[in-house]
């Protein structure tokens, strides 16, 4: 599976740890930056990266910012996008399993390294149900398109 990550400054620091771990477990990572902890605008990593999860440039994207707030947003922007702002491993598994999100937005001032590589395995495992969930999706797409 390849993944599309972004971060601004303050999701450096995790979104390394996370790239890391992922390819530790074999996963392919396309990466948008930023490259250090300078001041940088969330929009210009968050934005790439999570347009290659729609694009089949990646298969999911994961985003990292303080709060994960300004990536979602963003993230949510992007036609096709489901962008789940995720801070337990509860969320990030109902997050793909009833909604299919294909972003995960952390936010790396307010979640623990350690509970984030758990949030990470947990999202890239788990299966969307479809079933009564599938028309609730759709009409959440439907809302795209005016």
């Amino acid at each position: 599976m390849k993944i599309a990550v972004g971060a601004d400054h303050a999701g450096f620091d995790l979104k390394q740890l996370v790239v890391e771990h992922l390819l530790e477990r074999g996963y392919e990572i396309v990466d948008y930056g930023t490259d250090s902890d300078e001041s940088t605008d969330y929009p210009d990593h968050g934005a790439p990266a999570a347009r290659a999860a729609v694009s089949g440039e990646a298969d999911r994207a994961i985003l990292f910012c303080g709060s994960g707030q300004g990536m979602c947003m963003v993230a949510n922007k992007i036609h096709g996008v489901r962008a789940a702002l995720v801070w337990d491993r509860e969320i990030a598994r109902l997050s793909r399993a009833h909604n299919n999100a294909n972003v995960l937005c952390l936010p790396g001032r307010f979640v623990a390294p350690d509970d984030a590589i758990d949030i990470v395995d947990d999202w890239l495992v788990e299966a969307y149900e479809g079933g009564r969930h599938e028309r609730r999706v759709t009409k959440m797409m439907q809302l795209e398109e005016g």
